[in-house]
């Protein structure tokens, strides 16, 4: 049927059904949803780089489709960006060209020479980022002078220390341990090939020392920590030789209690790298159990399509699990509700009730019960997961009028309820984490040491406890959470996002929080919320926004090519603070009706996920399947209920 000829409410429910369709035919027949999850050059380049690290054979039809990959998403700028169409990274191009050169480009190559000169015109390799140094160092290109030192004695220090492993991110400390043995050894990558960069600096590599202080980081703590840095290592040669092995022997049972089989330790690449790294330098043998199984878990992570590959820097089948099940069940149809449910029913085991991971340093009283991001990841369920998979078996159970995941949801809620910082927010993984002082040490230029409270993450779970039933305890931090996101609305209206880009993401998250918790949609801040969304459309009806929004000197909203991904958070948004009769809707709903591929889903080049801002983004590419259809379903179930426009639309 050609949808030219079709009603606006004709084509509305064609695209829900092949969207609904699309989405069933994606599902595994264990009932879990898995999309790939895609980040920068970094990722598949540090792939490559430790293979040859390693010296192990390299699958060269692999690394060729690497290759393939990467000068796919060279910038036109020469260099490689942090995110689709991004401006250039020191650090991205050089890890990029390191690996390019790795696998056997010539030189001479017009990319290379692009590349090439991008780099050196931007001041070349010594302006790379911490971590791009400690793998020049590794290879033995840089000194490692050039890293800011962390003595591996840092695992037997005390927990009042100013600086302790508990005192930093989750994804922090995995990296960092084993990259504390690293630091001891100093080791140097086999690199059989003999491949260096030298071209690539101003100067000579030997003669790159400390590292400048980043943008976010204070001068006087930046120079408070540079000068313990530089008395650390004038006494490193001298801290005793038991004390140094008992760290080391420290920092190794930190790494098997976590090392998680398959799929590795902290479930990410660059702790499951480091991991492998450290067994080699400790001499253990390729074959044995521990080293083996972690160098397997970085395999899992690869995407080999037929002409080009990539590393994913982690999995996500529990997020994309839940959130698939939440637009399936937005639409209220049959076979969607039961295929959510089976979903939902992958996801139950996979809930956390023994394991006390590293969160109980903080919370040493309260019961586990949250879900991990991962297919596996005990020491570190996520807040935002557990808050998202309880509210969709809670939908379930009131659609389908069962209490089969009662007991469940009833022990997600009061872990999440015991993860909440004393602010009324939530941290990720981290309850407190808001040793902000510790963002200006060297080591930190990337400015995510840390794990503090974000406004999404929290307006998640605010949704979360106002959709289950009501107790004292759930309306207390439910009040709580309310007052903390009021507390942090921007002047503009938005809310800041942490872990999607960027404020479209925050807003929309907060607008669901405030609306499941009660809030008139004539409130103030409801008000400025939806006049913000509706001032940063796209005259095409889309919503877009990228990642140099997280940029230090934010001024505003600055317009950007819209995606479907955030067209739908705006328009979910929009419905929460009662705009669905709004224009800007029904424009936003007819940029998806429009943008729906032949498969029955949408396509999505850009990234609108974040790891780290400024440092770190990501595609989710499940986000561009199942948010659209999320969105356009809420708009049907509102047009249906409501026929007349609402006299107190805050939009109006």
């Amino acid at each position: 049927m050609l949808t030219r000829f079709l009603s606006f409410d004709e084509r509305l429910e064609q695209v829900i059904q092949s969207a609904i369709n699309a989405l069933l035919e994606a599902q595994h027949s264990d009932g879990h949803w898995l999309f790939e999850l895609e980040a920068d050059a970094t990722i598949s380049s540090e792939y490559v780089l430790m293979v040859h690290y390693l010296g192990e054979l390299p699958n060269s039809i692999l690394e060729e489709k690497i290759g393939v990959y990467l000068r796919r998403i060279q910038g036109k700028h020469g260099g490689w960006p942090l995110f689709h169409d991004g401006d250039f990274d020191m650090s991205a191009s050089v890890k990029a060209y390191f690996a390019l050169k790795m696998i056997g480009d010539p030189l001479d190559a017009p990319h290379m020479k692009h590349a090439r000169d991008a780099i050196l015109a931007h001041g070349g390799a010594a302006k790379s980022n911490v971590f791009t140094r400690i793998l020049l160092a590794l290879y033995g290109i840089l000194d490692w002078r050039a890293v800011p030192i962390m003595p591996v004695e840092i695992m037997l220090l005390p927990s009042w220390f100013p600086f302790h492993l508990s005192k930093i991110s989750y994804w922090a400390r995995t990296v960092i341990v084993p990259l504390l043995v690293l630091q001891v050894y100093q080791p140097r990558a086999r690199n059989p090939r003999g491949i260096g960069i030298d071209e690539i600096f101003i100067g000579l590599p030997s003669d790159v020392d400390s590292i400048s202080k980043a943008a976010h980081q204070s001068q006087g703590w930046f120079s408070f920590f540079s000068t313990i840095d530089t008395l650390l290592r004038k006494f490193d040669p001298y801290f005793p030789k038991k004390l140094r092995q008992n760290a080391i022997n420290a920092a190794v049972r930190f790494v098997e209690e976590r090392l998680n089989g398959e799929e590795g330790l902290g479930a990410i690449f660059l702790a499951m790298v480091n991991s492998v790294l450290m067994y080699d330098v400790l001499g253990y043998p390729p074959e044995h159990p521990h080293r083996a199984i972690a160098r397997k878990s970085i395999d899992k992570l690869l995407v080999i399509h037929d002409d080009e590959a990539y590393c994913q820097p982690c999995l996500s089948p529990v997020w994309d699990t839940a959130l698939t099940a939440h637009a399936l069940l937005e639409t209220g149809e049959s076979h969607a509700i039961e295929h959510a449910a089976k979903g939902l029913d992958w996801l139950l085991p996979l809930q956390i009730l023994d394991t006390r991971g590293d969160w109980v340093s903080r919370r040493a009283n309260v019961r586990p019960g949250g879900w991990a991001f991962q297919f596996s990841n005990p020491h570190y369920p996520d807040v935002d997961d557990t808050a998202v998979v309880a509210m969709a078996m809670d939908r379930v159970e009131k659609l389908q009028v069962r209490n089969h995941y009662r007991n469940a949801i009833d022990r997600a809620c009061e872990w999440v309820i015991g993860m909440q910082s004393h602010n009324g927010g939530w941290g990720a993984f981290e309850a407190e984490n808001t040793y902000l002082y510790l963002n200006n040490i060297p080591f930190s230029d990337h400015g995510s040491l840390l794990d503090p409270p974000t406004v999404d993450v929290s307006a998640r779970c605010l949704s979360m406890l106002a959709q289950l039933s009501s107790t004292p305890q759930r309306r207390a931090a439910a009040l709580r959470a309310k007052c903390y996101l009021l507390a942090n609305q921007e002047d503009d209206g938005s809310w800041y996002g942490r872990w999607g880009i960027n404020y479209i993401y925050g807003t929309w998250s907060t607008l669901s929080g405030l609306h499941a918790a009660g809030i008139k949609m004539d409130a103030l801040a409801i008000c400025r919320a939806a006049h913000w969304l509706r001032s940063t459309q796209n005259s095409d009806g889309s919503w877009g926004e990228d990642g140099d929004s997280y940029k230090i000197n934010y001024h505003g909203h600055e317009p950007s090519t819209g995606t479907v991904s955030q067209t739908a958070w705006a328009l979910l948004g929009l419905m929460a603070a009662g705009c669905e009769h709004d224009e800007a809707v029904k424009r936003g709903i007819e940029y998806l009706l429009n943008t729906q591929n032949n498969k029955g889903l949408w396509d999505e080049a850009l990234f609108t996920a974040t790891g780290f801002p400024r440092v770190f983004y990501l595609r989710y590419h499940g986000y561009c399947k199942f948010f659209p259809l999320w969105a356009l379903a809420r708009y049907r179930n509102l047009s249906k209920s409501t026929t007349a426009i609402n006299s107190a639309n805050p939009c109006s």
